[in-house]
């Protein structure tokens, strides 16, 4: 093993949690959730108001958990099904690429098996107690 494999997982999860955090910010702070619900409703995904606040919430919180390495592995789970949904959902029925979505998938899914790594808050908390 390399010397820099322990510390893969926080390069992971700066780039996987900043882009999460950067549309969960467009999301909340543009959109809003009345209109992210309307696009929701607007391709068929059922109690939209409640996925649109679902979704909202893992592209913001959990995207600063994900950065700051706390509950990585759940948080990265929920974002990988994010993606898949998002994938299958919107980006294939629409005709439109998803290579933005497929490699969030993959990093999300790296980071599911990969969990806080050593420069976390996590691991931080773990150390002090």
């Amino acid at each position: 093993m390399n010397q820099l494999t322990p510390y893969a997982a926080f390069f992971m999860r700066l780039a996987v949690g900043l882009v999460f955090l950067q549309h969960g910010w467009h999301k909340f702070h543009v959109q809003g959730l009345a209109g992210v619900a309307g696009f929701f409703h607007g391709i068929g995904i059922p109690f939209a108001t409640f996925f649109a606040l679902i979704v909202i919430v893992i592209e913001t919180i959990g995207a600063l958990c994900v950065v700051l390495g706390i509950f990585t592995r759940t948080w990265a789970a929920l974002m990988a099904v994010e993606m898949l949904v998002a994938i299958l959902a919107v980006k294939l029925p629409g005709g439109g690429s998803f290579e933005l979505e497929g490699l969030l998938f993959a990093g999300a899914i790296t980071l599911v098996a990969l969990g806080d790594g050593p420069l976390s808050v996590a691991i931080g908390l773990k150390r002090g107690s």
